[in-house]
């Protein structure tokens, strides 16, 4: 049985921001489903979810949601695997009360909670939890982060030189 990340989105509006979760993934080589389940609407479905990816292989969960934002706790309400939250601007408080209610859990059930709409931060989290174990994947991690680390660098030449021609 392969690892895999399940991400569960709350409704279909969250899932432009998703699929940039999903290519993230998808760049770092790591196997996902991505389905839409509602802690509220339809509380079975995800339950069914998590206890089928669980015993599928799921190795991280990543719930995204907006307003209410009670997905990532309803999905660690049913496991022990990692749970990352991204909540979703949305609503009149543009994703504030997602953020809240995610970083909000009770004691002994965690959440790691990424930025509104920090999808591709849940994925980076999900495939540094799962290079703990994959010495591949740690690797790509490790080349991902000096690839991320030159560009800054050639970007903070590339300003400094016109700054001072200026």
């Amino acid at each position: 049985m392969a690892a895999f990340v399940g991400i569960i989105i709350g409704s279909k509006s969250d899932s432009a921001i998703m699929q940039e979760c999903a290519k993230t993934l998808e760049r770092f080589g790591v196997a996902y489903e991505l389905i839409v389940a509602s802690a509220h609407r339809t509380p079975e479905r995800v339950v069914s979810y998590v206890k089928k990816a669980e015993a599928a292989g799921a190795k991280v969960f990543i719930a995204a949601a907006g307003m209410a934002a009670h997905l990532a706790g309803a999905i660690a309400a049913q496991t022990t695997k990692p749970v990352i939250a991204v909540p979703i601007a949305s609503g009149a408080l543009n994703g504030i009360d997602a953020l809240f209610s995610s970083v909000q859990m009770p004691p002994k059930i965690p959440v790691a909670c990424v930025a509104i709409n920090g999808g591709v931060n849940a994925a980076y989290l999900a495939a540094q939890i799962l290079a703990l174990s994959d010495l591949a994947l740690a690797q790509k991690a490790l080349d991902d982060r000096q690839s991320v680390k030159a560009q800054a660098e050639a970007d903070s030449q590339a300003i400094e030189i016109r700054l001072s021609r200026s």
